[in-house]
């Protein structure tokens, strides 16, 4: 009856000291979304040939790609991120400018950020125009910000 009773304590002490499973399935913080368009028809999307992307003092995220969108992560310490585009050997600088928001999200994602009253500054070495959507970035749904080239 001792055997069972051991048994029946280990298992409830076990049971007991078994922490929950927290997994993050609410949304992180957003990347920025920018989609190139011909600067022709302006509906119609149109790849960068041979791109490569970095942030000022980064590492590359975009080496030699052909791409008609790109996710570029923004900088969360502080409220200016600047981007270099290439391609064909003409570098354009993009400047996004932010006010950042942290938001709790839950105990197994902590903290999030989003972006508000973002402003956008560019070169013009290829590129023709940029249209900011979204002034607000908080999500992955769309592009926030339109280029023509």
């Amino acid at each position: 009856m001792k055997k069972y009773l051991i048994v029946i304590i280990v298992s409830i002490a076990a049971i007991l000291s078994c922490e929950k499973d927290d997994i993050c399935l609410d949304g992180t913080t957003p990347n920025l979304i920018i989609s190139f368009y011909n600067k022709d028809t302006l509906t119609d999307k149109k790849k960068v040939t041979s791109m490569d992307v970095w942030a000022e003092g980064m590492d590359s995220i975009y080496t030699s790609k052909s791409l008609d969108s790109i996710y570029l992560p923004l900088d969360l310490n502080n409220n200016t991120t600047v981007y270099n585009i290439r391609t064909n050997s003409l570098v354009d600088q993009i400047t996004v400018n932010y006010t950042r928001n942290e938001i709790y999200v839950s105990r197994s994602c902590g903290y999030k950020f989003d972006f508000e009253n973002v402003e956008v500054e560019t070169t013009n070495e290829w590129i023709n125009n940029v249209t900011l959507i979204d002034t607000i970035i908080n999500h992955e749904q769309t592009a926030h910000i339109h280029i023509t080239h």
